[in-house]
């Protein structure tokens, strides 16, 4: 019997070791569902691996009593985890698309678009206007959002109502709309209360004809180191194609705008029949001023597919090896094309004076 626990030990003692992949994530409870959600697909994808998950606060999370506009950083929930890839504390990081920058540090990409939720905005309501819309809410009822965006387009959608700036995780900024009489109702990312499972909370969605929508909104992006070929590989397979000519569009258009969290810019795409289309809008920080335009550009949703090496293969922070690069380019320049219209019909001076208004307040 001895013997036989003594071979099996020493069997169990030259096993290779499973490798394990370090996974990277905010430490709010969406932040948490969002990286399990990504760590369920890859261990389906890859059995032999295992994945430890690895939570840590940034400075967004910790800076709660600023609007998010005013604190002037762009990398506010993703510096902290950029420090943990690039000490090699992690092999990927889990973010929401939206939180990062069109242009990352020297050094980073974003392996994975993963299939975007509904990128749309929700209304949830005070308990006691359960039942209203944004249209029938009392005369002077305070709506609270954290973004410039959605204040801008409400203000003038609906002049009836004053906005005001809510911090906080989604737990947080519910409470608050519950507990406290301040708000009679908060906007949040549609995706965001879906994937917390609080769907019943939504009191209305917003439609792009009502508010257009933040960039890479409901969609997922996976950061990895830019030269670490293995788990770029590793994540490539996540990227949902139609999602990422999506999201390249959209990050293309903020970029060559020069937006970011301190100017009100926002988006809508569809992809129909072989046709990207994109919308895009600049608005002055009351709504007053504003400008839209949709363009279109043919592009067919690629089968995933090799291209050959490229030299600089990152489109806006994106690396999609496994993507037809013809489409990723068309997609770039639509979103490029798209702000260049806007530009040259004075686009800048609603966002320079925006962006002035948002720095002296």
């Amino acid at each position: 019997m001895s013997g036989n626990g003594n071979a099996a030990a020493t069997a169990e003692k030259n096993r290779p070791k499973m490798r394990v992949i370090r996974v990277g994530t905010r430490k709010s409870q969406l932040a948490r569902i969002q990286t399990d959600s990504v760590v369920a697909m890859l261990k389906a994808l890859y059995p032999g691996l295992q994945f430890e998950i690895i939570a840590m606060s940034t400075t967004g999370d910790k800076i709660l009593d600023t609007a998010l506009s005013k604190i002037g950083e762009k990398s506010l929930f993703t510096k902290e985890l950029e420090h943990a890839l690039e000490r090699n504390e992690v092999d990927l990081v889990v973010h929401s698309l939206k939180d990062l920058p069109t242009v990352l540090p020297p050094g980073f990409t974003i392996g994975a678009v993963c299939k975007r939720e509904n990128p749309c905005d929700a209304v949830v309501f005070h308990p006691k206007f359960v039942g209203k819309t944004l249209e029938t809410l009392p005369e002077r009822s305070v709506v609270g959002t954290s973004s410039l965006r959605r204040a801008a387009q409400l203000q003038r959608k609906f002049p009836h109502l004053e906005f005001r700036s809510i911090r906080g995780n989604l737990n947080t900024r519910l409470r608050k709309l519950d507990e406290l009489q301040e708000f009679s109702a908060i906007i949040l990312a549609a995706a965001g209360l879906q994937r917390m499972g609080w769907q019943n909370r939504v009191g209305q969605i917003l439609h792009p004809e009502e508010c257009l929508y933040a960039v890479g909104q409901g969609a997922l992006g996976v950061e990895v180191r830019a030269k670490d070929q293995d788990i770029l590989d590793l994540v490539g397979v996540l990227h949902d194609p139609e999602t990422l000519l999506r999201c390249i569009a959209e990050r293309a258009f903020l970029r060559h705008l020069e937006g970011g969290c301190s100017v009100p810019v926002a988006v809508h795409t569809v992809m129909k029949d072989g046709q990207l289309y994109l919308t895009g809008g600049v608005w002055s920080l009351d709504g007053s001023d504003s400008m839209q335009e949709t363009m279109q550009a043919t592009i067919h949703v690629p089968a995933q597919n090799e291209d050959g090496p490229e030299d600089d293969p990152q489109l806006v922070g994106i690396t999609a090896g496994n993507i037809p690069r013809g489409a990723q380019l068309a997609a770039e320049n639509l979103g490029i094309s798209l702000a260049s219209l806007l530009l040259n019909k004075g686009a800048k001076n609603i966002l320079d004076v925006a962006r002035q208004l948002n720095d002296a307040h």
